[in-house]
């Protein structure tokens, strides 16, 4: 079976949010367009979008799991943003102007104890995933052998993937480090494995801790799922593209 690209995903606002698309132009050296472009900065940190900085400065699922229920919906035209949760109404505002209309829609997601959010920030360069200028890329496969490992099935959304490709035997994808995989007519370098954190507990629908995932992937003797790869050639992806090793 040829590896074929199933799904695209990008979150335009990091940990708040996920927007399926069909395709996208991907440019050398750049995360995947409007995908964590946009951070919540919390109160006590100094990140201002000059510079890529690391999750820790951000409010993030894995410390506020709520948030793992939000949905996202971007115009690229206006860059309005509509945000939906199972526990609001509705929210569009643009990020770059109205930041205070998140915090107020967020308000109580972010648990006691834990510093609140406080800004949106706009990468000015690139956007704000945990690994500078990467795009994840994950193996359905290894999603389903978790799944039978578990016993039952478990939302993708656990892990925040950019690009999913089916095809593949279960965790081939580990095999691909340091090496370079043409998608459509991208060409990306693998560099690391995606190492995992309690946001992955979180259940994508409710927005509530309900599965130890870390506990599962122990079974393989890791906590990594999907690897991170940045774009060495530019070019464009879409559904059902073919993915190889080149």
């Amino acid at each position: 079976m040829t590896a074929q690209v199933t799904e695209i995903w990008r979150h335009p606002i990091k940990s708040h949010g996920r927007e399926a698309i069909d395709r996208v132009a991907l440019s050398e050296g750049q995360t995947l367009p409007y995908d964590r472009l946009w951070a919540v900065a919390h109160e006590a940190s100094d990140a201002d979008g000059t510079k890529w900085a690391t999750c820790h400065g951000f409010s993030r699922g894995s410390q506020a799991p709520e948030l793992a229920a939000i949905w996202a919906s971007l115009d690229e035209a206006s860059e309005r943003i509509t945000l939906t949760h199972p526990k609001r109404s509705p929210l569009t505002f643009h990020p770059d102007t109205e930041s205070d209309k998140l915090i107020d829609w967020t308000r109580g997601f972010i648990p006691e104890g834990r510093a609140q959010s406080a800004r949106i920030v706009r990468g000015q360069t690139t956007g704000f995933p945990d690994t500078e200028s990467t795009i994840t890329i994950g193996n359905m496969s290894s999603h389903r052998a978790v799944e039978q490992w578990f016993g039952r099935p478990l939302s993708i959304h656990r892990w925040r993937c950019n690009i999913w490709v089916d095809g593949l035997a279960p965790w081939e994808e580990f095999d691909w480090m340091d090496r370079d995989i043409q998608i459509g007519s991208a060409v990306l370098r693998v560099v690391e494995r995606t190492d995992r954190c309690l946001h992955t507990a979180a259940n994508p629908e409710t927005g509530r801790r309900d599965v130890d995932t870390l506990a599962l992937l122990d079974h393989w003797n890791h906590r990594d799922f999907t690897v991170r790869a940045q774009v060495v050639t530019a070019g464009v992806v879409a559904k059902g593209d073919t993915v190889q090793r080149v």
